[in-house]
């Protein structure tokens, strides 16, 4: 007896096998899948998925399931897909867990109504499976990086040219280069910062680009066309500070201007205020701030008048602000007045494949101001970069670069050349990356070399597992966002249980 053709043929039919057949391909083939209701609550995840639970905070598929998506999972879009009933085929997520490719589908009833969506992650290692995208869209957009800093910059010439010399900021979000999941996350929270009026607190250690975030912030909010005033409070003597922030009245005292001088608060007003290294405030002043803060008023030195004020303060600081208050040695009242929107400015090590970029617009910058051509440097010198510590940050790359410039005698810059800079510094200088064999080399070389790659793959993964483990002495979710991997995969790479 013959076989009969079991397919359909109306498209109904066809339709409903195709369903079927996508389902069982993602539930199986899929790094996890996710069932949000018509409220945007999660509803069910399968095994696959649960493997991501201890990254994103929840030990429990009962403390993750029931709950709206948005307070379980960071930066989803699951409920646009709700709003809109269109879905998002391919798309990047960055969250706590790590950068994923995700598809989002709605789920329609059988008269057409949203009524749920389902959200696959197709792959969870985005910078190995979509290298090729990922690598043209990093390009487009340091060149759409390039192209808003020149308008920035022209926009803020302007400015400064109509306002009779009046400070404004001086950089914008394009200005803090990177594209690795940190740097995103920072310019994202950022970014929502600036369409509040609240203050914002930068916590992170020195040179990793604070007091260029708060520019950005003033720049982008609603105050962009007002004054942007800052005071480094480490860098003013404490008995001139209470001057600095509230002004002088006219005679205040023996020498002081007949005219009287304006504090930083009052330049501000209209603007933001940006108090760097407010950790080093002195404890009698912080009551003051406090009160201006809370008041919105101040009383400038000698004087017995109220003036009102209308600034943002934007405060940033590279020391532990809750080491000092449980020591005493800051206002528990002002850290919760100042700590509205805190925002972690990650350090270099935690996003070292930003170094290239950064390298090249250090470069340019130098070249800008020297005249000079910028510097180029080869790949085992970006990989000797890409290795360091870096406890100045970007500002220590940068000393690093043009130390390396100045004793150079053109303008390419070699590893042998970086290793000397490093070693006069004091780094701790890791090792680079070995270089590609050079093509044409003894074919009974190339044979050595020649391994499962299975196993080769294995062992660089544990090296590099084991450089990250050292360079965060041990701090494993550091280390996790170091290799850009979720911590249950470290943990199930090192042999332990999540």
């Amino acid at each position: 007896m013959e076989k009969t053709d079991s397919l359909p043929r109306d498209a109904q039919s066809i339709l409903e096998l195709a369903a079927r057949s996508m389902f069982d391909l993602f539930a199986n083939a899929s790094e996890g899948m996710m069932l949000v209701d018509r409220q945007a609550r999660v509803v069910w995840i399968n095994e696959q998925y649960k493997r991501f639970l201890p990254a994103l905070g929840f030990e429990r598929v009962e403390d993750f399931v029931g709950h709206p998506v948005a307070s379980v999972v960071q930066n989803t879009q699951m409920h646009h897909v709700l709003e809109s009933g269109k879905p998002i085929l391919i798309d990047l997520l960055t969250n706590r867990a790590g950068t994923f490719v995700v598809s989002r589908i709605p789920l329609r009833d059988n008269v057409g109504e949203v009524i749920g969506a389902l959200g696959i992650v197709l792959f969870d290692h985005a910078e190995t499976s979509l290298q090729p995208l990922v690598g043209k869209f990093a390009l487009l957009q340091r060149d759409l990086d390039d192209a808003r800093r020149e308008l920035a910059s022209e926009r803020i010439s302007q400015r400064m040219s109509q306002r009779n010399g009046q400070r404004q900021s001086r950089y914008t979000f394009a200005s803090f280069v990177g594209a690795s999941p940190a740097a995103v996350e920072v310019k994202r929270q950022a970014r929502r910062a600036a369409q509040t009026a609240s203050p914002v607190l930068l916590l992170g250690e020195t040179g990793t680009g604070k007091e260029l975030l708060a520019h950005a912030i003033h720049a982008s909010s609603a105050r962009a066309d007002g004054p942007f005033i800052s005071l480094n409070i480490a860098a003013v003597p404490d008995t001139l500070l209470e001057a600095e922030f509230f002004g002088v009245a006219p005679g205040a005292y023996t020498g002081a201007d007949r005219k009287g001088r304006e504090g930083k608060f009052r330049l501000a007003h209209g603007g933001t205020l940006f108090l760097d290294e407010i950790g080093d405030m002195p404890l009698g002043l912080q009551a003051k701030l406090l009160r201006a803060l809370q008041e919105g008023e101040i009383e400038p030195l000698g004087s017995n008048k109220l003036i009102p004020f209308d600034a943002r303060v934007i405060a940033a600081t590279s020391r532990d602000l809750t080491r000092l208050v449980r020591e005493g040695h800051f206002r528990e009242d002002l850290y919760y007045r100042l700590n509205v929107l805190p925002i972690r400015v990650p350090p270099l090590r935690e996003r070292r494949e930003d170094i290239p970029a950064l390298v090249e617009v250090l470069g340019e910058d130098m070249a800008l101001r020297s005249g000079a051509q910028p510097p180029e440097l080869s790949d085992a010198a970006l990989s000797l970069l890409s290795a360091q510590v870096w406890r100045g940050n970007i500002r220590e790359l940068r000393n690093v670069l043009e130390q390396a410039t100045m004793r150079s005698d053109s303008h390419r810059i070699d590893v042998s050349q970086l290793t000397a800079v490093l070693r006069e510094a004091g780094v701790a200088q890791l090792e680079p990356m070995p270089a590609p064999a050079a093509p044409g080399a003894a074919a009974g070389a190339l044979t050595a070399m020649v391994r499962p790659l299975a196993d080769q793959v294995a062992e660089l993964e544990r090296e590099a597992i084991a450089a990250a483990m050292t360079a965060v002495r041990g701090n494993k979710v550091a280390a996790a966002k170091m290799l850009g991997i979720s911590r249950a995969k470290l943990y199930e790479r090192l042999g332990e249980n999540a």
